[in-house]
């Protein structure tokens, strides 16, 4: 169910308005469920299982009952690190705070 641009190999496009809705699992994973723009009435655009082991790019986590919604503010990459491992990068045209944008 991935419709996420990819900008590479294990790596998607995530805009500055996406958000990752991150369910803990009872086996001690998580599903991300993405969402292009938190505001859209559109289905998600990708799930995938795994945990998310961080978020580098600027962003609002919101706590949720089963695990919690990071909310971006600015444009990212989702980087498969392994089978079971995403990280989520601020893309480098637009990461302000690393002085390349």
């Amino acid at each position: 169910m991935n419709k996420l641009a990819t900008t590479g190999e294990d790596t998607w496009h995530l805009p500055s308005h996406a958000h990752l809705i991150v369910h803990e699992t009872s086996d001690g994973n998580e599903l991300l469920t993405i969402y292009r723009c938190g505001a859209a009435q559109a289905p998600p655009a990708a799930q995938v299982i795994g945990n998310l082991v961080r978020v580098d790019a600027a962003h609002e986590t919101v706590p949720q009952p089963t695990g919690y919604i990071a909310k971006l503010r600015e444009a990212a990459t989702l980087e498969r690190m392994d089978a079971a491992h995403w990280v989520v990068r601020a893309d480098a045209a637009t990461d302000h705070r690393r002085g390349t944008g």
